[in-house]
This record gives structure tokens, sequence and C-alpha cells, in this order.
């Protein structure tokens, strides 16, 4: 192409997983008006397709045995006295454990290397996986405050929608603040709220269906998820605070005005 855009190269990262929740959606944002993005988002979308549907060949036994024939060959000679190598013993185990290895291997790697999109795990999957991309350092608030009247206007203009943000401190769940993420195609609002030393994020955004009042109570991963739709709002709650402590800290959410 004659023509660039400086977003191209992020169009490649978000493939390989490399962008935050907010660069996926200021990316996304920005793609359906950039045509060259289109087009770089495409012609990867087609490689993808086309190395998931190459066949697998495993290396024939006689071009395995030679190269194996020449390693050996190429090993330095052991000198007579008793000495370690641990090279020599690293050598061996790659040696054996190779054995099943075949020219498919770049193919299948190729494949690894195009990470899976949002839109292919499930949803609660997603939950899970934006919490725990969250506790990594830097990555859990992009507004960092305790008063609910700060971390609601944060969110003005950078979601179409008002998330309920509220105060539980009386309850023992301190709001620590907020930040913008991405689930289920669309960015969403995520609170977050503190337990002792453990981490609540409340993921929030509009409900397509009718209110789920009663939570559905799920476990990933070591991580507890409560999900209920409550005043046209799709709500996920996501810890590793035991389950009573998350079922405490939605009724005390619901109940708090």
């Amino acid at each position: 192409m004659t023509d660039r855009c400086e977003m191209i190269l992020l169009v490649q990262a978000e493939f390989d997983g490399e962008l935050d929740a907010a660069q996926v959606a200021n990316l996304r944002i920005h793609r359906q008006q950039c045509s060259i993005c289109q087009a770089a988002e495409l012609d990867l979308t087609r490689a993808q397709e086309l190395l998931s549907e190459m066949p697998y060949e495993p290396t024939p036994d006689a071009v395995r045995e030679r190269v194996f024939a020449a390693l050996d060959m190429a090993r330095p000679k052991p000198v007579p006295q008793p000495v370690t190598y641990p090279f020599s013993s690293r050598f061996h185990w790659w040696r054996h454990s190779a054995v099943g290895f075949g020219l498919g291997a770049a193919s299948a790697a190729a494949v690894l290397f195009l990470a899976l999109s949002p839109a292919e795990q499930g949803l609660t999957e997603q939950v899970v996986a934006g919490h725990v991309r969250a506790l990594q350092p830097g990555h859990l608030e992009d507004v960092l405050s305790t008063d609910e009247h700060t971390v609601k206007p944060w969110f003005d203009g950078r979601i179409d929608f008002a998330p309920p943000v509220k105060d539980l401190a009386s309850a023992g769940f301190p709001l620590k603040g907020g930040r913008l993420d991405y689930i289920h195609e669309r960015p969403v609002a995520a609170l977050v709220y503190q337990r002792d030393k453990h981490i609540i994020d409340l993921f929030a955004w509009p409900a397509a269906g009718e209110a789920k009042p009663v939570e559905e109570f799920t476990e990933r991963d070591g991580y507890n998820v409560l999900h209920w739709v409550e005043n046209s709002m799709d709500l996920w709650a996501v810890s590793d605070v035991a389950p009573d402590q998350l079922h405490k800290f939605v009724r005390d959410w619901q109940r708090s005005p």
C-alpha cells in the first residue's frame, strides 16, 4: 500500500494480545473509519485461517535419524577426566524429547502466534481474564479515587452509558477507583473494590435481556464470579475472595442506594 496509517502496527499488536483494554477499544473505534487498518485486519485474519488449514506433516524417520547423527558427530568429545558437563546432559534430554517434532511445528507456532480474539472466549472467561490482566502492576485503575462522585464522571465520554458507582466502605468494601475494559465485543466499565488484601472487580455494561436479580455463581481458575442483571445493567463481580465474601459484597452493593 502506498498510503500508511500510524495505527497500522497496533492492528498486529491486537492480534498478538499486546494491547490493554483501553487501547483495543480506541483501535476498534479508529478502524471503523480507516480503510488501511481494515485491510490490515483482513490480511491477518486470512493468514490465520490459511495457517489453521495447513496439514501436519511429521518428519520422515530417515531425515530425523540423519539430523540426530549429524548432531552426535558435532558434539565435543568428552575429556578423559571425570567432569560433569551440564550442556551434555541438556543435549541428551533434548535429543530424546525431540523425537515427536515434525515439519508441522512451524505451522503450529505460527497459529499460536496469532492469539485468540475475545469473541472466541466464553463470557465468563473474558471477565476472569480482564480481572487477571488488571492485577498486573499499573493496570488496576485508570482513575484512582475512593470518591464515587469522582469515579463516575470519569467515564463520561469514554463509554456510551453511565455505570452505577457505589461507595461500600461502611460495609467493608471500599471503592478504590475504576478503569475502562473491553469485554463482550464492547468497552465496559470496571469498578474496583477491596476486601482486606483482595481486589474485587465489578464489570458493568448495558444489559440485552431481562432482569436477573438472583446472581449466578461460577468458579474459574481459582476466581469466584457472580453475575446478575439489575436496572438494565449486566453486572459481573469477580475476585479471589471466598464465595461467602463475594456474595456479601453483592448483597451490600444491591442494598446500597
